[in-house]
């Protein structure tokens, strides 16, 4: 059993699918089998706007078995935070994370370290893609953010 979750983007300039989520959103649509969990992961930047989640499922084309909406996640680490709950009930012994190709070290590390001890795989694929030097840089800042958010996770799930 598989879950397979796309995260989202957006610039929050538009109320429309941003350019490269629509790419994570084919990708995992190339992917995806009538079996498989398919989390559709974003917030919405802009207030009274549908949230990153809600564009991608009005444009998903994929098979699943099951679709699911977090439409309240902000950040990667809470992309991953929200996934554990689908990963757990759907019995999943995989997830794919289908994010950029300058996400997915980063996104890899954060599932991996909240489904740790849980026998859970974590791959991830990306669409053919090319970062701009801003998300390049924006990236590296933010690894510096991880520890803090994971462990603020980990509590956050401890407690809940």
């Amino acid at each position: 059993m598989r879950v397979v979750v796309v995260l989202g983007y957006s610039d929050g300039e538009t109320g429309e699918l941003h350019p490269v989520c629509a790419a994570r959103l084919a990708r995992a649509a190339e992917l995806t089998n009538d079996e498989d969990v398919v989390v559709l992961s974003g917030w919405s930047r802009v207030p009274g706007r549908r949230s990153e989640a809600e564009l991608m499922a009005t444009a998903w084309s994929g098979a699943a078995r099951e679709v699911v909406l977090d439409p309240v996640a902000r950040s990667t680490v809470d992309n991953a935070a929200n996934a554990i709950g689908d990963v757990l009930r759907a019995g999943a012994d995989t997830v794919v994370v289908i994010t950029s190709s300058w996400h997915a070290a980063r996104a890899k590390m954060a599932f991996r370290w909240l489904l740790r001890g849980r026998g859970v795989r974590v791959n991830v694929a990306t669409p053919l893609d090319t970062a701009a030097t801003r998300d390049r840089l924006r990236e590296l800042a933010l690894w510096t953010l991880l520890p803090a958010q994971l462990s603020r996770a980990a509590r956050s799930r401890a407690a809940g």
